[in-house]
């Protein structure tokens, strides 16, 4: 009877969108579902979920053993509109007849499937009015949930977790009973780390927040030094002090972000065909163990603010506060990012001690709170698609958190972002020439808002985790000799410990790039003479480098294309970003002056991946056959500035078996092969090996002209050496008929 009223009032959203690639759920083998507590409403939404999944009912029996059991068991017992909830002792009683019918029977191995199930993701503020307890109360008695229902129903979330296999749990020598309540308490623990990970901690009331702030001993002390050097009041520093936090802090709000949900998935939908996610359970796991988050995203485009966020928000985690630039701040813009959980940091705080000691007690607050955070450690967008030189203050403040005494280990999660399409690339070719930089204003977003489009897809993967508390107890001895919960600490390990955690961030969201259709086909169409070749030829081109991404991983995060070179490049095509033209002979792919120069930015996402095989292809184009000997030494002559440039995170060992690979990939694919001991060029198949040789010939010009200045002029200074290569650079551009901006090659 409650089918068709919950079909009108509930839509609910999956966490993971695909359980069953995602998490391993098999749908071939018997399936049990553990919910936290009894409820039909919980059990009407699961079951229409389990229908869209192609998933057994949660309301159909099993059989097992020929005896019918639910399919679902409950933690908690119902709860009565009036009175105590009832307990557990009806899953202990379900669970030991499984476990005994179990024992007794031949069946197949059954997974039991923990659910959790959300109507809403507020957590709620400190001292929550009687309205929000109505809504929020996760033992809610059947009034309340039909509230819920009600209200809440569009925002339903049915969190999937990893299946546990029955054979593992009968292993267990103990009764019948004692193994139902061992499960018991880890589904109870379960389902309350699941609570935190999807709602977060209660938020604080922003008068709580900034009372907290002003009156922390680490602020007071400065408070006192900075009115003393002023001549001030304490009144009159802590106005000042109000008004840096009016300034800086967020005004988080859950309803700001169902409505974000709500406009961002149009958005999505208009702009891109799909947002492609990868080892998105690997932070939630995270999140469920109780890690403080740091997210730490490369920083491609405005848009990066609301993709993770919203991402984030659908895999079933909190979204974070995000460090923003002052220049966002403008009306109406900075308000509604406020409520979405942005707050404000100015470029520099060189000078001005006060504001320092603010924004960094803001950020211990949300660290000490437990509120997860996003920053760029880039700072800005970068203008050429590649990864920026990192900034370190942000990590900086992040490791002296940690020495204020965090109790909860910090976590760096690096995040690469990806875009079939820029929407500021054309903005950025002008800046890079010289124009000065729009300012941000709601002119300039009704502008982007008008050009909306498809633009193909968008890419979020999430990297390795950088776990610092690990991290500092692997490479820095006594580092909690440190910890001090009040003055803020610069011991002599800080700088070279974050700077290298900074190259660390980098590596890592390099390591977890995505290919796409345009990326590789830039890549491939830009090595190519004149920037035109046909499209057979760059098909085969397009496989091949596929095939070498396939058989020699660069690591294995990044994420590759599961299409062939004729279907990647027939979705590069329909993008509408490069010529195709017809004739007698065939189809000819090429890029004007202008799209070559833009196709630079999307190319430079991916160049690090064939850095290294494009350096040994052109070590056998133009310079013949290598013993593995000779090999290894041009390589490793080279790899240091490569690997600075293009934040690659290979060792001497790592590097060795990566050019293994690299070879055996090249030997599979016709391109070169192995005589006495020596590696030659297939002659057949030169003119291929000479294309994928191409991806790195602007790199080693660039330090052809570096080393040839200095060779003439050994004492030059650095900036002469900067002015003159790029003088250097310039002219050589011209009289070849080059069109583009240095930066972006």
């Amino acid at each position: 009877m409650l089918r068709w009223p919950l079909r009108l009032f509930v839509t609910s959203k999956l966490v993971p969108k695909d359980p069953c690639s995602e998490l391993g759920i098999d749908p071939d083998k018997p399936i049990i579902y553990v919910l936290k507590s009894e409820s039909a409403s919980d059990l009407l939404a699961l079951e229409s979920v389990c229908n869209r999944l192609s998933l057994p009912a949660p309301t159909q029996p099993i059989t097992i053993g020929g005896k019918e059991l639910p399919r679902y068991f409950c933690v908690q017992g119902r709860k009565p509109l009036f009175g105590e909830q009832e307990d557990g002792s009806k899953f202990i009683t379900r669970f030991s007849e499984l476990v005994s019918q179990l024992r007794s029977s031949d069946e197949a191995d059954v997974q039991l499937v923990p659910v959790s199930l959300f109507w809403g993701r507020n957590a709620g503020h400190t001292n929550d009015s009687m309205t929000s307890a109505v809504l929020q109360d996760e033992h809610a008695s059947w009034l309340r949930k039909l509230m819920m229902v009600i209200f809440l129903g569009r925002d339903n979330f049915v969190r999937f977790s990893l299946p546990i296999s029955m054979q593992t749990l009968l292993e267990d020598r103990g009764s019948d009973k004692r193994i139902a309540h061992k499960l018991s308490r880890l589904a109870r623990f379960h389902f309350h780390r699941q609570t935190q990970a999807m709602l977060g901690p209660k938020l604080l009331y922003r008068k709580t927040l900034d009372r907290k702030i002003i009156e922390s001993p680490a602020l007071t002390v400065v408070m006192k030094e900075y009115a003393e050097q002023k001549n001030l009041t304490q009144l009159q520093v802590e106005k000042e002090i109000q008004g840096y936090i009016d300034e800086i802090a967020a005004n988080y709000s859950e309803r700001m972000l169902r409505i974000f949900d709500r406009i961002l998935t149009w958005l999505w939908n208009k702009l891109y065909k799909g947002v492609n996610i990868t080892n998105a359970e690997r932070v939630r796991q995270l999140a469920q163990n109780g890690h403080e988050i740091v997210f730490v995203p490369c920083h491609r485009s405005h848009m990066d603010y609301l993709l993770l966020s919203y991402v984030i928000y659908r895999q079933g985690m909190v979204p974070p506060h995000i460090a923003a630039g002052i220049n966002l701040s403008f009306w109406p813009a900075g308000p509604i990012l406020r409520r979405g959980g942005a707050f404000f940091m100015r470029r520099s705080f060189k000078g001005n001690k006060l504001y320092a000691a603010v924004f960094r007690e803001y950020l211990h607050q949300l660290f000490g709170n437990g509120y997860s955070v996003k920053y760029f450690t880039e700072g800005g967008r970068s203008r050429t698609g590649r990864l920026l030189n990192p900034k370190t203050g942000m990590i900086a403040m992040t490791v002296q958190g940690l020495l204020r005494g965090i109790d909860r280990p910090i976590t760096l999660v690096p995040v690469y972002l990806g875009y079939d399409h820029v929407m500021e690339v054309s903005t950025y070719h002008s800046e890079l020439k010289g124009q000065s930089k729009e300012k941000e204003s709601v002119s300039q977003v009704v502008k982007t808002l008008r050009k909306l489009k498809n633009f193909g897809q968008a890419y979020v993967n999430f990297g390795e985790p950088i776990y610092l508390n690990k991290l500092l107890d692997a490479n820095v001895e006594n580092w909690r000799d440190s910890i001090d919960r009040v003055e803020v600490q610069k011991p002599q390990w800080l700088t070279p410990t974050v700077n290298a955690i900074a190259q660390n961030v980098m590596v890592n969201i390099n390591n977890s790039a995505a290919v796409t259709s345009i990326t590789l086909s830039a890549l491939v169409l830009l090595g190519v003479e004149r920037r035109a070749t046909t499209k057979d030829v760059l098909e085969n081109q397009l496989e091949l480098h596929l095939q070498l991404l396939r058989k020699s991983p660069f690591m294995p995060d990044v994420t590759v294309p599961k299409l062939t070179g004729k279907e990647l490049l027939a979705q590069a095509i329909g993008l509408d970003k490069f010529t195709v033209t017809s004739d007698a002979l065939g189809e000819v792919v090429s890029l004007g002056v202008s799209g070559a120069v833009s196709m630079t930015y999307y190319r430079n996402n991916i160049l690090h991946l064939f850095a290294i095989p494009s350096l040994i292809a052109a070590i056998f184009v133009y310079q013949g056959a290598k013993t593995r000997d000779e090999l290894d030494q041009v390589v490793n002559s080279l790899y240091p500035l490569i690997q600075a440039e293009f934040f690659l995170g290979f060792d001497q060992v790592s590097l060795a078996a990566y050019i293994d690979s690299i070879l055996t990939a090249l030997i599979d694919l016709e391109l070169i092969e192995c005589l006495d001991q020596r590696y030659t060029t297939v002659v057949s198949h030169k003119s291929q090996l000479m294309l994928l040789s191409q991806h790195i010939q602007e790199t080693l010009e660039r330090y052809a002209i570096v080393l040839k200045i200095i060779e003439r002029k050994p004492n030059i200074e650095r900036g002469a050496l900067s002015q003159e290569s790029h003088a250097l650079a310039k002219r050589l551009s011209q009289i070849h008929g080059i069109n583009r901006v240095r930066v972006f090659i």
